[in-house]
């Protein structure tokens, strides 16, 4: 009781310190109403703790990786209030008061996360049966349906439940992005033929987003052009894509299924992909992310499928033409989709011994595949490669910080180097800290490899070498919401976008029940601050909890699951060289992915060690 009582005292102290408002502690406004600040993450957590505690879960001693994993978290939730609120690390490195503080905050997140990771551990020790189900009728003739008939049950119900959407939304959900793919298809000039040195004067299309996906927005627009209308044709695209998204969406649950996933838990996911917003307003949204992270998700499955059920055993040329054609998909669909390929691909042949040779082949041909489409195919039709400049987001970002705060150290050659290539004048007021494109939009299409190799060594060098912590700030600044769980931005589409139909060029339009978007668009976008349930689509939350399954699997000597996450893995770095911080299309693969990977690899983790003990 005495121990008790001491826990439930470091557990008040430690909020007490989380609390502590260090912003308005900086600034010196030190009225007691400014001393303290709710945190999301903090409250959220919990809540669940509360949950816990009413299923009556008990706690359980936490390993070495997951403490680490606690400062760790405790290190993001600290400097990603500082960034939120200020744009820098002086909430952590102020002043001396400021530091204390921030050190007495980092050891109260640290008891607080191993205190509320105690009771996961305690939870994810805990067998949840399923017999509660069996009490009515008619929940027992449905779970007897749905056993036998696992897609085509969850394909519908998700359906029906995403038919409001699809009435209220139709045809699509235009954004900036594929409504300036829809202009690139009908050959309108856009600003990203500026950016690139065309290579065929009568094609206003580039590489900058995928060909494919700009061709098949485009193509249904002609088809449903033909059939009736403009709008139709942009409908025809929302319903192959929603086809698609709920196809694989209700695969993961015929896939728990088949992998002995607890009952409650596909019915749980059944629940998430049917009520959550994200999903049915990102099978409506002409965005290229929804068809990527399908096939994405359909690739971590398969990938599970080799750790689990192939390991020793050889797959059929079926399965491996299958697994091509995703793979192959996630390339066209995405230009950064090679480098989930080429990190992860690898793996697979170092770990099934059984299939080597079929993956070998497969990768010789992903790779082969890739080159004929980009340099042969892709000129071919006259289309112009997309501008390097979309990989130097970090060292633009950087370069740019440097010049704010340190402009009167740079000589004048090195000013003339950045003017060349990312013009220097005004780069201080175009310096966005949360976002790269603003700077990295001033590229000058003519920099030659010398130039840019000679700006990198000479200037961005020079700078690394003379202020590192710059540098540094300006990544974290960056990238700082994909790792804490406050930061929500740039989260879904509803809007009307008019670009296409400038000109006449595309019938485009929404229908006349605003009244309904609107209320579904107000829901949506409050809804991440929903408690607990707005979890589900948290970025940091998502990300906290990738770096938690892959402990989990260490901690339980599974760590061929490690191989599972390395598409999510690989997903979250690609994240953080991308030009925009907490940007949720960019992290969608992963945090629509992480409900079905908990059941999957908890479950099969417990069912191994059960055997192993058995």
């Amino acid at each position: 009781m005495k121990k008790k009582k001491i826990e439930i005292g470091y557990l008040l102290f430690s909020l007490f310190i989380i609390f502590l408002n260090l912003e308005n502690i900086y600034f010196s406004h030190w009225k007691i109403l400014n001393l303290f600040q709710w945190d999301f993450i903090v409250i959220n957590l919990l809540i669940i703790f509360f949950i816990f505690w009413i299923l009556k879960i008990k706690p359980l001693p936490l390993t070495k990786m997951q403490k680490w994993l606690c400062l760790l978290l405790s290190l993001f939730s600290v400097f990603g209030n500082s960034y939120l609120k200020i744009g820098s690390w002086n909430l952590v490195f102020g002043n001396f008061l400021i530091f204390f503080l921030a050190v007495l905050k980092i050891i109260g997140f640290i008891y607080f996360y191993q205190f509320f990771l105690g009771y996961v551990n305690g939870l994810l020790e805990t067998d949840f049966h399923d017999k509660h189900f069996k009490k009515h009728p008619s929940i027992i003739k449905f779970l007897d349906t749905f056993q036998k008939h696992p897609f085509l049950v969850s394909f519908l119900i998700m359906i029906l439940f995403w038919l409001i959407y699809i009435i209220a939304f139709y045809p699509i959900i235009l954004s900036p992005d594929p409504s300036f793919q829809i202009k690139q298809y009908f050959n309108e000039h856009t600003k990203y033929i500026d950016w690139v040195i065309q290579i065929n004067k009568n094609v206003n299309m580039t590489t900058h987003h995928p060909v494919i996906h700009t061709y098949l927005l485009g193509i249904c627009i002609q088809i449903g052009r033909v059939l009736i209308n403009d709008n139709f044709g942009l409908f025809i695209y929302s319903f192959l894509q929603i086809i698609t998204l709920a196809g694989v969406l209700a695969y993961t649950i015929s896939f728990s299924f088949k992998h002995s996933v607890s009952r409650k838990w596909y019915i749980l996911l059944l629940l998430i992909y049917s009520l959550v917003p994200m999903f049915p307003l990102y099978a409506m949204s002409g965005v290229k992310d929804t068809y990527y992270t399908s096939f994405i998700i359909l690739y971590v499955l398969f990938i599970f499928d080799m750790v689990t059920t192939y390991k020793n055993s050889k797959i059929s040329w079926k399965y491996a033409i299958y697994i091509t054609l995703v793979s192959f998909l996630i390339i066209l669909f995405r230009n950064n989709g090679i480098y989930v390929i080429i990190l992860t691909f690898p793996l697979l042949i170092l770990f099934t011994h059984p299939n080597r040779g079929k993956f070998i082949l497969i990768l010789i041909l992903l790779l082969g595949g890739n080159q004929l489409y980009n340099k042969i195919l892709i000129p071919s039709l006259g289309i112009s490669e997309g501008s390097i400049r979309e990989v130097l987001s970090i060292p633009f970002q950087q370069t740019a910080r440097y010049v704010t705060y340190h402009d009167k150290e740079l000589t004048n050659n090195q000013k003339k180097q950045i003017d060349a290539i990312i013009g220097y004048e005004d780069l201080k007021e175009r310096y966005n800290p949360e976002k790269a494109d603003p700077v990295k939009n001033n590229y000058n299409k003519y920099t030659t490899t010398e130039e840019l190799v000679s700006y990198l060594k000479e200037v961005w060098l020079d700078g690394l070498m003379k202020h590192p912590t710059t540098y540094i700030e300006a990544t974290i600044n960056n990238t700082y919401g994909y790792f804490y769980p406050n930061s929500m931005k740039w989260y879904i589409y509803h809007k009307y976008d008019n670009r296409i139909t400038e000109n006449n060029l595309v019938d485009y339009h929404y229908n006349g029940l605003s009244s309904i978007r609107n209320i579904l668009s107000k829901n949506a976008i409050i809804y991440p601050y929903y408690p607990v349930v707005g979890l589900l689509s948290n970025i940091g939350f998502s990300t906290w909890i990738l770096f938690l399954l892959a402990i989990y699997v260490i901690d339980h000597r599974k760590k061929e699951y490690l191989m599972v996450l390395s598409p999510l893995l690989v997903t979250l770095l690609v994240c953080v060289a991308s030009p925009v911080n907490t940007y949720f299309r960019y992290a969608m693969p992963y945090v629509f992915m992480i409900p079905a990977l908990i059941g999957l690899i908890v479950s099969n983790t417990k069912k191994k060690l059960r055997n192993k003990n058995f």
